[in-house]
């Protein structure tokens, strides 16, 4: 996530001054712990929390477990890994059902935190585990609040409970009152509260939230926090622990460009644990948050099991096996490439996706310039064909892709291009389903995913052997050739670093590579 990534970086830097090195002595120890204290502060981590975080970092890294370690550098960076975890709250907690429904969940925080969109994000994804949630529009200060809710509520396909028009007009604790009794009514099991917020923390807010908790006896109360408000996210905490209390927080914003201290240091001072985690603008960009995963994106060792997760909840299993089958009959089609770019899309972004990998930080530069358009006009393009050119691309003469690229607003040679990717991506697949191992030029073998493609058209295997006129200087460099002198061999390991080779970034290249296996560059 973008929020860490100073964080990131300045950790990767301390870990990489330790590799290399056979046995680390105090003095190496006592440098790390500090570049790791820096990095946190700078990270607007609160200085407690730094302090606790650090102590302990050093006491265990100064004991046997280093000592004795096959590799003292990765055990180092493994405690590390396991005192993040540890301030990030240990073990994930999910959320509380009441055992005679409706459960009822109180948002809080203050103005700006983005509750009420939270409020969608929350009721969408209750309503995709099974759940018939209920939004409450229970802010009547705030301008447009409850019209606001009505909207992301339509967006989400939850029902808004909304009698005031709000604006200053409404009791709140009243509305919220009389939803429970319209939820039991409505067969509702879940009834989502969203308050009012202010500018500030402020005892007129501090009360109406109270009363509000007391008129409704809440399972669960979640404090809403802006993971960009770096060190007033402590103070802002304890305050509403001290003047409503709350079960459980969820960071907004944890997309933005900022420290995100917050994320580090709430569930420390606090004792209430991170329980959701806002990751984007989108109703989707939602997660249930885990100590342990988010510990690992922050020292960039990926967090392949969301990304599994997104997988799973995107892709039909049996259009996956289809899809499987066509690629070993050798009968994908257009139309298949299509459909599996859509389920791609519905994972979220491809560069939050590819950023779960291990080792994305390598790769920040290309990331930051890959163009997520691409697939777009690549869709464009496909969905401008016939079903029959789509099940057919040999009937795609030079008047049909003229029309195809007037049709999708792109170019003749950006439809040649899809062509000639696509049929390189059902070359490809077509070994994988075989068993075989695809190559992509400078990205080494790809993993079997539902869609891909080369850079370009394919080179045709030149054979080896030299062209020199000079007999003496051929026989030499054919010798040369024989030896494997002159092709040396590529590095072990995918693209990303995820082999046992060295774990280098992606180049320019490779990136550029995989742009044009996934959607086209221009």
């Amino acid at each position: 996530m973008a929020t860490f990534g100073n964080l990131t970086d300045r950790l990767a830097d301390t870990f990489k001054n330790l590799r290399g090195k056979g046995k680390l002595s105090p003095a190496d120890i006592d440098g790390t712990v500090r570049e790791i204290r820096r990095a946190l502060l700078d990270a607007d981590v609160a200085l407690d929390v730094v302090k606790l975080f650090t102590g302990n970092v050093r006491e265990r890294a100064l004991g046997d477990e280093v000592n004795k370690a096959l590799n003292p550098a990765q055990q180092v960076v493994q405690i590390v890994n396991e005192e993040l975890i540890g301030i990030l709250g240990g073990e994930q907690r999910r959320l509380q059902f009441a055992k005679n429904p409706p459960t009822v969940i109180m948002l809080a925080g203050l103005q700006g935190a983005g509750k009420t969109t939270l409020a969608g994000k929350l009721a969408k994804w209750l309503a995709g585990e099974g759940h018939t949630p209920l939004l409450v529009a229970a802010d009547l200060q705030r301008p447009n609040a409850v019209n606001q809710l009505q909207v992301v509520g339509e967006q989400a396909g939850v029902q808004v409970f909304a009698p005031e028009p709000g604006n200053g007009v409404g009791n709140p604790v009243k509305v919220s009152k009389d939803a429970i009794k319209f939820a039991k009514d409505k067969l509702h099991d879940v009834v989502i509260v969203d308050t009012a917020g202010r500018l500030g923390v402020d005892a007129d807010m501090m009360k109406q939230a109270a009363d509000i908790r007391k008129a409704v006896d809440p399972d669960e109360v979640l404090f809403v926090i802006d993971a960009m408000i770096g060190q007033d996210a402590v103070a802002t905490a304890k305050a509403f622990q001290e003047g409503v209390d709350f079960t459980g927080v969820v960071l907004t914003k944890l997309d933005g460009d900022a420290r995100g201290g917050a994320a580090l240091s709430v569930a420390s001072v606090t004792g209430r644990p991170i329980i959701f985690a806002s990751t984007g603008e989108g109703l989707d960009d939602f997660e249930p948050f885990h100590p342990e995963r988010m510990a690992s994106r922050i020292l960039d060792l990926g967090d392949i099991l969301t990304l599994i997760e997104q997988a799973q909840k995107n892709f039909d299993e049996e259009e996956s096996r289809k899809v499987a089958e066509k690629f070993a009959t050798d009968t994908f089609t257009l139309e298949d490439f299509l459909g599996q770019m859509q389920q791609i899309k519905k994972m979220g972004s491809l560069k939050s996706l590819i950023g779960m990998l291990p080792g994305a930080r390598g790769m920040k530069e290309q990331l930051d310039n890959f163009d997520e358009s691409e697939l777009t006009r690549t869709e464009a393009i496909i969905q401008s064909m016939t079903r029959a050119e789509r099940q057919n691309p040999k009937l795609l003469n030079g008047s049909r892709r003229l029309r195809i690229a007037r049709g999708s607003g792109t170019s003749v040679t950006e439809v040649n291009a899809l062509v000639n990717r696509f049929e390189q991506a059902a070359k490809m697949m077509k070994t994988v389903a075989k068993g075989g191992v695809p190559q992509i030029p400078g990205m080494g073998p790809v993993p079997g995913a539902g869609f891909g493609g080369g850079r370009g058209k394919q080179q045709k295997a030149k054979k080896k052997g030299s062209k020199s006129g000079n007999p003496a200087k051929r026989a030499a460099e054919n010798a040369a050739l024989a030896s494997g002198a002159s092709a040396p061999s590529a590095p072990a390991g995918s693209g990303f670093g995820l082999g046992g080779g060295s774990g280098a970034a992606p180049t320019e290249e490779e990136m550029a590579a995989l742009q044009k296996m996934l959607g086209g560059g221009r």
